[in-house]
């Protein structure tokens, strides 16, 4: 939380964090996800997934703007806009070709998207009408969509920031407020919904946009009775904690993640705020120079995200149909592993891939 519009490393380490967890998440079997932020917390990795996709893109608004001007930042946003979209579609694809595929073989994982894969074998120009225009998105492309409208609407949130950010953020709150009573006006497919209400987690995002754009943590941390909010976000991370431990072990209504809950958002602000004191300390930033290449995943966020999404995707299901659902602990570490290390591949390969490529059509060139 440095004033600099530098990089900073530490937020690449936490966006590659968060998006390993989120790959371990999303595999049933998984032993690394009893040990991940879920288990303890009534939020898990979306929320800081988004609220860092907040802070990053601040961070990279600003420094657009003080190098070149603000109506190239804007002119840039614009086009990530088109660029998540593209990832959508992208990941919606690859999100039917793996159920396809792995159908074809005789293998049903719990999370395939086999009715979505139905609907586009009865109906095919309906079904992809209906992903083209968000009415239907696959299993895991679903946080992009909102992430779309999040970088359309950059151009108009960013300035807010920084010159009235008391504005935006009563703004955001309303927002969030009624987002359950306008959730029905989504785009979506008969029997379909979004699992993310983007008017609700679009007051993560702006929270993430105002911790980079205001001095909120310095001013706060610097009266002299800090002591007293940092003392109650631990209150409430380990009261939250104790709930998910020893009261409620199964799951939360999925109403709560789809529209934000209170309960949530305010689980996940105080961990922000007992991390920020961590940041505060220099614990993050030795993390990340000790561990450079989860920087590197989160330095390729977008990518790194539709990868994941492959890899949990065929590692969950195949990690299934080997132990039909029971919990197996050797298996689901070496799932883990293999999932984990998919990513890492992902990440450090694409850089030098992509020489590879251009050396080889550079060869093919000359030699023509």
């Amino acid at each position: 939380m440095q004033p600099s519009s530098s990089r900073l490393i530490e937020l690449d380490f936490f966006r590659g964090l968060v998006l390993l967890i989120i790959v371990v998440d999303h595999i049933g079997g998984s032993i690394l996800s009893r040990f991940t932020l879920h288990a303890y917390a009534l939020c898990d990795a979306a929320e800081v997934f988004v609220f860092l996709g907040g802070f990053a893109t601040a961070t990279a608004y600003v420094a657009l703007a003080e190098r070149r001007n603000e109506t190239i930042a804007r002119s840039r946003f614009l086009r990530r806009s088109l660029e998540i979209y593209r990832a959508f579609l992208v990941t919606a694809g690859l999100m039917l070709l793996v159920s396809a595929v792995l159908s074809a073989f005789s293998i049903d994982g719990p999370n395939l998207a086999t009715t979505d894969l139905d609907d586009l074998i009865a109906a095919p120009v309906g079904a992809l009408r209906d992903i083209l225009l968000f009415r239907r998105q696959p299993y895991l492309a679903s946080v992009l969509p909102m992430y779309a409208f999040f970088a359309l609407l950059v151009p108009m949130i960013l300035p807010l920031a920084r010159s009235k950010p008391w504005l935006l953020l009563a703004g955001s709150v309303a927002l969030w407020a009624g987002a359950p009573a306008i959730d029905a006006y989504l785009p979506a497919a008969p029997d379909m919904h979004w699992d993310f209400n983007p008017f609700a987690w679009q007051l993560l995002f702006v929270l993430g946009v105002l911790a980079r754009c205001q001095p909120v943590y310095q001013r706060v941390s610097a009266h002299r009775l800090s002591w007293i909010v940092s003392l109650s976000a631990f209150a409430v991370v380990a009261g939250a904690a104790y709930f998910k431990l020893f009261i409620h072990h199964g799951s939360l209504d999925a109403s709560l993640k789809q529209n934000l809950s209170w309960l949530r958002a305010g689980n996940f602000l105080a961990i922000a705020w007992v991390v920020a004191n961590l940041i505060e300390l220099g614990w993050a930033k030795k993390l990340a120079q000790w561990l450079p290449w989860v920087g590197v995943i989160g330095r390729k966020g977008l990518l790194c995200f539709i990868a994941g999404a492959v890899i949990s995707l065929v590692v969950d299901s195949l990690l299934y149909a080997a132990t039909d659902g029971y919990l197996n602990y050797p298996l689901g570490l070496l799932a883990d592993v293999i999932a984990v290390g998919a990513l890492f591949a992902v990440a450090l390969g694409v850089a030098p891939l992509k020489r590879f490529v251009g050396r080889f059509v550079g060869a093919l060139g000359t030699s023509s």
